[in-house]
């Protein structure tokens, strides 16, 4: 089975979007990126756009429902029927079971990628970026809020598609290196 849908999961830091885009422009999928999606929304003025700058520009989180909506959406693009990544979602089991059954069997995810990464090693990254709102106990705060949301969603998911879990330390190319081996194992 040639893996063409699939979906990226990393802690904050892991370069989940480094990494996304990158295997996506080499294995010619359509990198779907959520915060991408949500800013496009707000720029077309649509309907749900409206919806979505409202919820942002109250502090409020995107509902379940509401990202479903985009993200349905957006996979009905010409560009996706080829195969496609998706990057930060989802980020709820309610949203992993709107996705698989939005998807139905014929358009399922083929897997997941796990980038896998110490907490030592996120701080240190997140430190080295220099921004004003990372200090470590806010670094370690995302990274909590990330296990809590994530480990029931990939609890979820394990059992229902492959997990590819993938060390995420190294060099970028030893990184895209491992990810490009586990889909090539996984292909054959």
């Amino acid at each position: 089975m040639t893996m063409r849908r699939l979906l990226i999961f990393g802690p904050p830091g892991s370069g989940k979007g480094t990494q996304a885009a990158l295997l996506a422009e080499r294995r010619r999928l359509a990198h779907i990126s959520t915060g991408d999606m949500l800013r496009a929304a707000m720029a077309a003025g649509s309907e749900l756009g409206h919806q979505v700058r409202a919820l942002v520009e109250a502090g409020d989180l995107v509902s379940d429902e509401l990202m479903l909506a985009l993200v349905e959406r957006r996979l009905e693009e010409d560009d996706t029927r080829e195969g496609f990544l998706l990057d930060g979602f989802p980020r709820t089991v309610k949203q992993a079971e709107g996705l698989l059954e939005t998807l139905g069997a014929d358009r399922a995810p083929d897997g997941v990628l796990l980038l896998s990464v110490p907490d030592e090693e996120l701080v240190r990254r997140a430190l080295a970026r220099g921004r004003a709102d990372d200090n470590e106990s806010t670094i370690r705060h995302r990274l909590g809020v990330y296990r809590r949301q994530t480990a029931p969603v990939l609890g979820f998911l394990k059992g229902r598609l492959p997990i590819l879990e993938i060390e995420g330390v190294g060099t970028l190319e030893e990184i895209t290196e491992r990810i490009e081996r586990e889909l090539d194992a996984a292909d054959s």
